[in-house]
């Protein structure tokens, strides 16, 4: 099952006088991993690279930075994918100590940078969530938050008209078990609909 992180996790290591400055972070998207790499670049100005890797469906990149094709971006991207994670930054931060390391160090240096970073990362299961919408009585409204409660569930939006409109956020795997429930106790009252 995909993991992400629950917080960022730092790595730095020395090689050949070049120092890479590692780091493993939650992020939602490429615009959000292009912006954090420009602040890292606004940080580092002096930086011979900032390599990156973002792996995000179907937003997933491979940054290389001027290193050798294949050398930065794609090792760290690999390194990702056999953690089994999803929504994950990595960013190394190199700065050139004048003694060149070949394609076989550079892959190296990048992969152990991040996989460094990795082993005190905390990481966190990810689950799907199913977005439900209800209708129901006013009656039931009371009886329907309370099952939404018991079951964890997270109540998104709330529309009183002629009936109960309501939103609920809740793990997939709970959903069907959760709405059958929820039939059982409306007895015919309830209405289900796609959410917009």
């Amino acid at each position: 099952m995909p993991q992400t992180l629950a917080a960022p996790a730092h790595s730095e290591l020395i090689i050949k006088k070049s120092r890479f400055i590692g780091c493993v972070q939650p992020m939602a998207d490429r615009a959000a991993a292009q912006a954090h790499v420009d602040m890292l670049w606004q940080a580092h100005p002096s930086a011979a690279h900032i390599c990156w890797a973002l792996l995000a469906g179907g937003q997933s990149a491979a940054v290389d930075d001027g290193e050798p094709g294949g050398t930065a971006g794609r090792p760290m991207l690999d390194v990702l994918r056999h953690q089994d994670l999803e929504g994950v930054l990595a960013t190394v931060v190199r700065y050139f100590g004048g003694v060149k390391l070949g394609a076989g160090g550079l892959v190296r240096a990048y992969t152990d940078c991040v996989a460094q970073a990795l082993l005190t990362a905390p990481k966190v299961q990810l689950q799907r969530m199913a977005r439900l919408q209800c209708m129901v009585p006013y009656a039931l409204e009371g009886l329907l938050r309370r099952e939404i409660d018991a079951a964890g569930a997270e109540l998104a939006q709330v529309q009183h008209g002629s009936l109960v409109t309501l939103q609920i956020h809740l793990p997939q795997v709970q959903a069907a078990a959760f709405v059958q429930r929820i039939n059982d106790y409306g007895q015919g009252r309830v209405g289900w609909v796609q959410p917009d």
